[in-house]
């Protein structure tokens, strides 16, 4: 046998019944498979390919169809996969995988207006008892770093403490860990606080109105609209455990209260990450291919939230009074400052709330 002898082409018709059987596979064999393959069920997924053709106006092409490149999409981020495995997978070209993966992706932030959460604030008769205690509260603030792929010249601000070359995202969830903002982009070295300053400056950055605020970590000011704990005190969860370990003063307990609350910003990027893979591993997409990618899949973390019966990784909590995604008469936050006013605000509701605990406890 001649083993330099050229394999003769696939014939159309052959690839296309590939094609056509790898795309079942992934997704209507079963909705364990195609959480498997895609992190959405079937319903979610017909419901994000709806979502996509009429509200984004994605089309399917002369040689693909839109559920088959939005399988692809979806597969890669699920799985980091390269772009040959697909090729392989679907026998499609290397340039069909891109030109397509590029395609939905801007779909997917068509769908910014529809995905994106609105926040609800905290009312006084919430009965979460992690968020009970910060009435008007919208949820909570944190970033995190994702690996991304940069020129060698700007690498040196992209690196992060621990070395890594990634961007430093600012994420904004509700209080059921849904996204309601985000900005990838910034450098690894640049300060959260930094980050956090331009979220609110621009025009359509972060909107903070009057008399609403979000829980922050000691990174940034504790400054109207942003929450933070107390310094030089214990915070962080596993402090706490234990009845020796209960707090014996007004800072500690609002520290164990806003840190059991804050915790929602840190579950949801483990979840994130978790259901994306795209985001843990080193990155070979241009920068702004990766920040789109980050938001794509922020949005579609919140499609799976909201639709899916089935998903393990997300509490129910309590959504509280609407109001606020309604109506928003009052002027936002231009500006973080710290202030005696903020800082007596403070105060008062860690007094308030130990008082309160140690009421009930007595």
């Amino acid at each position: 046998m001649n083993n330099n002898k050229r394999l003769p082409h696939t014939p159309p018709d052959t690839r296309h019944r590939i094609r056509e059987l790898a795309y079942f596979r992934m997704i209507h064999e079963s909705d364990l498979v195609c959480r498997q393959s895609t992190r959405m069920d079937r319903r979610t997924f017909a419901i994000l390919c709806h979502l996509l053709r009429n509200v984004a106006g994605l089309s399917s092409t002369e040689i693909v169809d839109v559920e088959e490149m939005v399988a692809m999409f979806l597969h890669v981020l699920a799985h980091d996969v390269k772009n040959r495995v697909i090729q392989q997978e679907f026998v499609r070209s290397g340039e069909t995988v891109s030109r397509h993966f590029n395609i939905v992706l801007l779909a997917v932030l068509r769908l910014y207006e529809e995905l994106i959460k609105r926040p609800v604030p905290v009312t006084s008769n919430c009965n979460d008892q992690r968020w009970k205690c910060f009435e008007n509260c919208l949820g909570a603030l944190d970033g995190t770093y994702i690996k991304v792929n940069v020129p060698a010249g700007d690498r040196p601000t992209f690196r992060t403490r621990k070395g890594e070359i990634a961007t430093n995202v600012l994420g904004v969830c509700d209080m059921k860990g849904d996204f309601v903002y985000v900005l990838a982009g910034w450098e690894g070295s640049a300060a959260d606080s930094r980050i956090l300053r331009d979220a609110i400056s621009q025009e359509n950055g972060l909107q903070v109105p009057k008399g609403y605020y979000y829980l922050c970590d000691a990174g940034y000011p504790n400054a109207e609209g942003f929450l933070a704990p107390y310094k030089g005190q214990r915070y962080h969860l596993q402090e706490w455990r234990g009845a020796a370990n209960a707090p014996t003063n007004a800072k500690e307990y609002f520290n164990m209260k806003h840190s059991s609350a804050r915790n929602v910003i840190e579950r949801a990027f483990g979840v994130l990450k978790g259901r994306w893979t795209i985001l843990r591993g080193k990155s070979y997409y241009p920068l702004q291919v990766q920040c789109r990618t980050i938001l794509a899949c922020t949005l579609l973390h919140n499609l799976i939230n909201r639709e899916m019966t089935y998903c393990n990784d997300v509490e129910d909590e309590d959504e509280g009074d609407s109001t606020y995604a309604t109506t928003t008469a009052s002027e936002d936050i231009q500006y973080i400052e710290t202030t005696n006013e903020w800082s007596q605000w403070r105060d008062d509701l860690a007094t308030s709330m130990f008082t309160d605990w140690q009421f009930r406890n007595a």
